[in-house]
């Protein structure tokens, strides 16, 4: 009775997804997954955070259907780069160059992409079964969990994203509790209590998510073009159609390589935390340990180092939705994400997606598996055509970007506090970019950091003290710490144990970087004198985050500053330990051939840029602002022809006005010449 019920609104979803309004704007977030995913470091997380503030207005199936047909493709079109120039084009496609760029030097680009595509396809349907299957055996379990439980989840969650960050584990734990404490500013729903507002009405209701996680991600990207001033990609390799067949064929010989790695890609991104960044090299490393003769061919053009790590990618965004879904845990960035989109249409993660939404669960499978489709189609027709954007110049794609940025952080909350959060986590995202923290556990953080304060509340409240002691709670919570603890005993293993941190150092020298330790540990304290002012109940919580934040910032600037003084006693150069052998889940960025004070300049330049828009857009308003920044900008930064600066500027402005003025009706921001002569307020955006 169960299984008809199940298939019953298996079909029902597949009626509602295959709307064609609802069908039109998934195939919009394909295309756009698709193109973004090309263009290495800008693709899927800034894609999401840029279609999130879109969302606001649309049916809850056409929001989740347009994110996810974007997060579903972006680890399809990311093997372009990876194939085509050895440029990973997300963290998840790392392991793909290992086998495709030889290919592509081999003349054999068109077979390895094909290869890719079908076995993306593959997965990414395989996926999609396997979390269909997954949803109505997990029904029992789920509601017999209580708030312990999922607390428990969600604390578990959070261990593991922070500590999974490559060669400094601290410092995805420690932006994890900063994240926590950002979750934390505005008014306390349980006393009342103002907590971290700064005095600003603007933040009574929270730090808005969309600006954050745009400022965050965004606007570093956007700076490491400007800085670079060169396109993405320089040129791009692409053989014949005979190529494709043959890669395709490829995939379909290795049909059972493509499930074993799509299961294990549905295992790994069902874990909060691993998802894209460790997913392939699982895949890759599983594949190189079981077929035949792979370690002799591996690395050096085997089509099947390009289908194992492709068939894990596609499947690991079906089990990364499982527990964002199922526990309101996210899987991944891009989950969390995910989950903004379900707090701005107001659905709760838990026990109630697998009943009463149980349509809107189904049709997120319909989603997943009609945008692999798509994608791989669509990729197989335009690869292409979809390379060619890589090589686009960057005073190409700034200007856009950046226009799309500033309208999609004004829409969280119709109030200029969203460009100046904007503007302010942007500078936070550029510098922990430019010092090697990552940046996905501070965003988890701030989306899990509500959910934590509230499940703990509600715990405690009913259960007292008891609650510790259910044994899924104390499961969860014995595997924190285990994960904790070994994410310790790392750091300990890799600077030698303890007698080599205590003995093997010199005087104490400071560096440069060690002043962003000094800005958090600043910040954090002040964070910390405020709570002494709160009541009891409602500074609990944020005295625990703080303290914990400031235990783990000491002991990691203690094991930074012992490092560095063991390497310059030593002679050796400072550098990252075992960079080349860790897995991290954010990128850095790469100048080569620029000297740190012409780096400084242009991200100077580029502040300069970005505030210069804003100023204008707060004078004359958004819209006249867009052609006089766009045609300014490239003629300023590269000399780019009237001829091809004028239209490009009509083109992006008409772009705007026609979808955000006209068919959005979105309300613009007050401009100092509108205050002034309100007549002039019949100009759009004035």
């Amino acid at each position: 009775m169960d299984f008809l019920m199940y298939l019953e609104s298996a079909g029902s979803a597949l009626a509602i997804i295959t709307d064609p309004m609802r069908l039109l704007l998934l195939v919009t977030g394909v295309l756009i997954g698709l193109v973004l995913g090309i263009l290495p470091g800008i693709g899927g997380i800034v894609g999401l955070a840029l279609l999130l503030p879109f969302t606001y207005s649309m049916d809850p199936y056409a929001a989740i259907a347009i994110m996810l047909g974007l997060a579903a493709v972006t680890a399809t079109s990311d093997t372009i780069p990876s194939v085509l120039f050895g440029i990973p084009g997300s963290a998840g496609s790392q392991a793909t160059v290992l086998d495709g760029y030889p290919l592509t030097k081999k003349g054999e680009a068109g077979r390895a992409l094909a290869a890719a595509y079908v076995a993306s396809l593959i997965g990414g349907l395989f996926g999609a079964l396997l979390l269909a299957v997954s949803i109505p055996l997990l029904r029992p379990i789920i509601l017999y969990l209580g708030s312990p439980e999922l607390l428990a989840f969600a604390v578990f969650g959070l261990s593991l994203v922070a500590t999974l960050s490559g060669n400094a584990p601290l410092k995805g734990l420690l932006a994890a509790c900063i994240g926590i404490m950002l979750a934390m500013i505005g008014i306390d729903s349980q006393t009342g209590q103002q907590r971290w507002t700064l005095d600003s009405f603007y933040l009574w209701e929270g730090l808005p998510l969309v600006p954050m996680v745009l400022g965050v991600f965004a606007i570093p990207e956007l700076c490491d073009l400007a800085v670079k001033k060169s396109a993405i990609v320089s040129k791009s390799k692409f053989d014949t159609r005979t190529g494709m067949i043959k890669g395709a064929k490829d995939a379909l010989k290795n049909w059972s390589l493509i499930l074993r790695c799509g299961a294990l890609g549905s295992a790994v991104g069902a874990i909060p935390g691993l998802g894209s960044a460790v997913v392939d090299w699982f895949a890759y490393g599983y594949a190189l340990n079981t077929l035949k003769g792979a370690k002799k061919t591996f690395g050096t053009g085997d089509i099947r180092g390009v289908i194992a790590p492709e068939s894990a990618n596609n499947a690991k965004e079906s089990g990364a939705l499982l527990p964002t879904i199922a526990f309101g845990v996210p899987g991944s960035a891009s989950m969390a994400l995910l989950l903004g989109a379900f707090m701005i249409q107001g659905i709760v993660p838990g026990p109630s997606m697998l009943t009463d939404n149980i349509e809107l669960t189904y049709s997120m499978v319909w989603s997943i598996a009609i945008a692999n489709i798509v994608g791989a189609g669509l990729c197989f027709a335009f690869s292409g055509q979809f390379a060619k954007i890589a090589t686009l110049r960057y005073t190409l794609i700034v200007p856009a970007v950046l226009v799309i940025m500033y309208i999609g952080a004004f829409q969280a909350n119709r109030a200029w506090g969203d460009v100046y959060t904007l503007l302010i986590f942007g500078v936070i995202g550029w510098f922990m970019k430019q010092m090697k923290w990552p940046r996905p556990p501070l965003v988890l953080g701030f989306v899990l950091g509500s959910i934590v304060e509230q499940y703990l509340y509600i715990s405690i409240r009913r259960y007292g003290i008891d609650w510790i002691g259910r044994p899924v709670v104390a499961v969860a919570f014995g595997l924190t710490a285990l994960i904790l603890i070994r994410a310790l005993l790392q750091v300990i293993r890799a600077e030698g144990g303890f007698r080599n941190m205590a003995t093997s150092f010199g005087a104490p020298v400071l560096r440069f970087s060690d002043l962003f330790y000094l800005a958090l540990a600043v910040l954090v304290g002040y964070a910390l004198y405020e709570t002494t002012q709160w009541r009891p109940q409602a500074r609990i919580g944020a005295v625990i985050i703080g303290s914990a934040a400031i235990t783990i910032l000491s002991i990691s600037f203690l094991v930074k500053l012992l490092r560095s003084n063991r390497r310059l006693a030593a002679g050796e150069p400072e550098v990252a330990v075992n960079e080349h052998s860790s897995m991290h889940m954010d990128t850095s960025s790469s100048f080569e051939g620029l000297s740190l004070a012409t780096q400084c300049l242009r991200s100077l330049m580029f502040l300069g840029w970005i505030l210069a828009f804003v100023i204008s857009m707060a004078i004359i308003g958004l819209l006249p602002t867009i052609p006089l920044f766009a045609i300014s900008y490239m003629r300023v930064e590269r000399a780019e022809p009237l001829k091809l600066a004028v239209p490009y500027a009509i083109v992006l402005t008409l772009f705007v006005y026609v979808l955000f003025d006209q068919i959005m009706s979105l309300p613009w921001p007050h401009t100092v010449i509108g205050d002034l002569w309100p007549v002039l307020r019949i100009i759009p955006s004035v």
